[in-house]
Parts: C-alpha cells; structure tokens; sequence
C-alpha cells in the first residue's frame, strides 16, 4: 500500500518515533513541520479518534536526519 495514502493510530506514530504520546500532542500545538492529524469520524467531542498520514509521518522523520546532517 501506498504510505501516503495509509492512515496510522497515535499508537503507530509513538512506535515510529519514538515519542510519548504527550509529546505528540505537544508538537501538534508547538511544531509547525509536525505531520497534522486527521478525524477519522464525524464526532469533533475531546477524544475523537484521530490518525495520521505514514508518508507525512516518514517525511517528518526524514527532515529530522537531515538536520542532524546540516543538509
């Protein structure tokens, strides 16, 4: 499957890079290049269940190793 059209949990994103999950949402508030997530319902209610883009997710990951690199 196409990552950029594959939806992961939070879950997901915490295995991939290894953040907590506050951190995640810290970021979602604070860092403008962390991927955004999406609704998976209708429901806009505090807990929603929401998921994330695995392309946008890898991308992200990408440009942190190419700071690291001062590319």
């Amino acid at each position: 499957m196409n990552s950029n059209l594959q939806i992961i949990r939070i879950a997901d994103v915490q295995r991939i890079t290894t953040l907590r999950r506050s951190t995640i949402y810290k970021k979602l508030h604070t860092d403008s290049t962390f991927p955004r997530p999406i609704q998976l319902s209708d429901s806009t209610a505090r807990g929603a269940p929401i998921g994330f883009v695995l392309g946008e997710v890898l991308l992200w990951i990408e440009s942190r190793i190419s700071k690291r690199e001062g590319k």
